[in-house]
Order: structure tokens, then sequence, then C-alpha cells
């Protein structure tokens, strides 16, 4: 139970979002509503500065604000914020929706929503503006009538879908709380931006607050419609609740990096390929596990494109091929570059938060090809190796006998292997020996003492 919970004081919870909207920040954001909720506060606040975000973290958010028992009361701030893209919707989905001075709001098209949509290019949403803009200036018309679809809009059904769903979505969020539906369209279809003093002109927002108390004190008297019916806040000496992100939302957020999801991935898998080479190890199967399991975590709630993901395993398990199928390289080359371009299509839009740093994708790219290099030079060096099986190879080499010879018959021990020995010389358990011949019977080595450093036997 919250420690707020019995001690009769009227709370406002506040939270902080300054980042993008993904799946750490939907997690934030249900969670502490649901404990507000819980804990009887009267009123939420979220302080919001956002570029934009993952689409379904968004729905998952606004659903969360529609259903809630307690007024969520969003406010762009401070000065210098913005509530761009995802931002947008979810400011038209609160019961109020505030602004401090210098801040702004908008640029609401669709470039990201759906995740991994189909359409691979991003210009069809730039075809699409562009297309209602010259259908416009055709017309002559201005103002409202702008916005209105043409009929000649590209050829494009996917882009269509998206850009009218997300239209539909923002207008149902404006009439639901009596906010200007028709700049919310205009937000979507030409991603226009709004003034903290703009937007309250237009009746994109409730009011502007420069500070957290003089927001609570606008908010006092007003109406807000909510699930079960309308209810007038009451705002007054509120006890203001700072709620800080626990270590589960700062975990989420980490692991949920697309940067970091995908060094996971690559650590795990090629953990895997070294755990395979040489079994028993233990350490690179352990943590390649974890870490794969952790990146296949992430990957189940990010946009991931499933295709540059396949591309990426079938990459690694080539490279890991060529450790047991010596295939003069064809494989390892192969691997480095299904790797490459895996990585540069796993993640795909926009916002600079959900894509891999190019630079990583670089790194990787050159680890592997140091990995495969490494593959070459041992195979190389392998086949350049005497084999044991060679009677002439082993001749002369130098062996330890394991134990004393008897009746001049023992066993030694020869790079890794234990061989029977026989030989005309007394041997003890330890002594250093030298190979002189393979008998043709039964894989016996005849040997001899080897010369000590002082050049006696």
């Amino acid at each position: 139970m919250s420690p707020w919970a019995d001690t009769g004081q009227r709370k406002a919870y506040v939270l902080t979002i300054d980042d993008a909207i993904g799946p750490a920040t939907r997690d934030h954001i249900v969670r502490n509503i649901t404990r507000a909720e819980r804990d009887g506060a009267e009123v939420i606040v979220v302080r919001l500065n956002t570029p934009g975000g993952l689409d379904a973290s968004m729905r998952d958010i606004i659903r969360k604000i529609l259903a809630s028992e307690v007024p969520v009361a969003t406010w762009v701030a401070p000065a210098g914020s913005r509530a761009a893209s995802a931002g947008t919707y979810i400011m038209y989905a609160s019961h109020i929706a505030a602004m401090a001075p210098a801040t702004n709001l908008g640029s609401a098209t669709p470039v990201q929503i759906g995740g991994g949509d189909t359409d691979k290019s991003p210009s069809a949403w730039e075809r699409a503006r562009d297309a209602l803009r010259k259908s416009a200036d055709k017309n002559g018309t201005e103002g409202s009538n702008a916005t209105e679809e043409p009929e000649n809009l590209p050829d494009d059904a996917m882009g269509r879908k998206v850009v009218n769903d997300a239209v539909a979505y923002i207008k149902g969020l404006a009439e639901r709380h009596g906010r200007n539906a028709e700049w919310g369209e205009r937000a979507v279809r030409e991603a226009v931006s709004l003034t903290s003093s703009e937007a309250l002109e237009q009746d994109v927002i409730d009011l502007i607050a420069a500070d957290l108390p003089e927001l609570l004190e606008a908010m006092n008297g007003r109406e807000v419609r909510m699930a079960d019916g309308t209810r007038t806040l009451d705002t007054a000496g509120l006890t203001v609740v700072e709620i800080e992100t626990d270590w589960r939302t700062e975990l989420l957020a980490i692991i949920t990096n697309p940067t970091l999801a995908y060094m996971l991935l690559m650590i795990g898998i090629y953990g895997l390929i070294l755990e395979g080479y040489n079994p028993g190890a233990m350490v690179p199967g352990v943590i390649g596990g974890i870490c794969l399991l952790l990146a296949l975590y992430a990957f189940q709630i990010l946009p991931v494109n499933y295709a540059g993901l396949a591309l990426i395993l079938l990459g690694l398990a080539l490279i890991g091929v060529e450790l047991f199928i010596p295939a003069f390289g064809i494989l390892g080359i192969g691997g480095i570059v299904a790797v490459v371009f895996g990585s540069v299509i796993l993640f795909e839009g926009d916002i600079p938060e959900f894509r891999i740093n190019t630079g990583v994708i670089a790194g990787m790219g050159a680890g592997s090809a140091l990995v495969f290099g490494g593959i070459v030079w041992v195979a190389a060096r392998t086949l350049r190796k005497p084999r044991l099986s060679s009677r002439e190879a082993m001749v002369g080499l130098e062996a330890e006998a394991i134990q004393d010879f008897i009746d001049g018959f023992g066993r030694v021990h020869l790079q890794g292997e234990n061989w029977s020995a026989r030989s005309g010389h007394p041997i003890r358990q330890g002594d250093k020996v030298r190979i002189v011949a393979m008998e043709d019977e039964g894989l016996v080595l005849s040997v001899t003492p080897a010369p000590t450093g002082n050049g006696n036997q």
C-alpha cells in the first residue's frame, strides 16, 4: 500500500516525461495512473517534453488516460519543451491540456505509426502532404479548406489508410474533450505546429501555466469529462508528490534502447557460437544466453523489421558454420554481408531515439570481419600443421612418460594424447623421451630418453 494512502492528504501526482514515447514511458505512465487511482489522488500531472514515439506505446497510454478514474493533466513544460507527434495525441486525450510559455506542439503526421509498417518509403507521407497543398493552391483555397483530402492522392493504399486512421483518431480525441478537431486534422495531414499562445487561441489547449503552482491554481474549478461522467476539479491546496522513475522503468528504458538491444543480440549469438566451438567453457554460453533472452524481450516490444532480424541470424549462422566447415571464406563473407544489411534495416523509422547508431553497426560489421579473419587464420594454421597420423611427422618429437616403463613398455603423453610406447632404456614417470619410430603393429611408439641440457642422456 502506498505510504500516502492513510495520511488524509489530498495529493497531486506529478510524472516527468522527457524522452521519446516508448515501452518504458508507457510502463511508467500506466503503472502510476493505476497507483494514483489506488491512492485516491485528486489529479495526475504529466510534465511532458517529447519528440514523438511509437504508436503502440502512445495508444496504450491514451487508453489508460481515457479510462482513468483520476483526472490527467498533460502539461508541456518547462519553457523550450515540445509535444510533437505522439505527444500531440496524448495532449488531445488528456482531461486538461496545458502548456508553459515558449513551448510548442504539433507535427503529428504518422511517419512511425504502426511500428514496422510495410511501406518502406517514408516519402509516401511527403507525397500525400504535397498533393494536398498542390490541390489547395490549384483551387485557390486557404485556411480550413486547404486541409480537405484531394482526389489525386498518391496511389499508395497503405499511406492513405494510415493517415486517415490517424486523422479519425485525433478527431475522436478532440470531440471527447471539446478541442479543435479541425486543427488536429491539419497537424496530421500537414504536420503543422503551434506555439502555446496560438494553441490557446485556437482551442487546442485549455490553459497556459508557467509553473506547477500556477497550473494547479488555473485548473481549480474546471469541469472535465471522465469515463463515468463530468467532474469539477478541486486542486486548491494539494500536496505535490513527484513520482520518480523506479528501477523497473530504468531497466526497461535501457534494454529497449534499439542500439543496446542490437548489441545484446550480437553478444548473445556470438557467446553461443563460442560455447559451441569450445564446449564446457560455460562463461560464453551463460553470458550469451542471458544477453540473447534480454534482446528477444526487447524485440518483442520494439518495432522490429523481421526481415532484418532474419538476415542477422542467417549471417551469424554462416560465420558460425565456417568454424566447423571451412568453405574457403564463402560462408564467412556471405555472413558478414548479411549481418551488415540486416543491421541497417532492423529498425526503421524517422525517430532517432528508435534507430540503431550507425557507428555501432560499423563496429559490429568490423567485429564480424575480425572473427571471420580469425577463423581463416586458424584454418590456415591447421592446414600447415603436421598431422600426428604421419609417421615421418612424429619422428623426432618429444613426449613425457606418464608411468614407469616395465619390461620396456609404458605410456607417454604427446600433444594432448596418450600413446603406448616401447624403449630399450630404463624410463621413469616424468622423464622426457624422444620419438624414434612408430611400430607397424598396435600404434606403439619407439622412444629413447631425450637429451638433457648438458648433452648427457
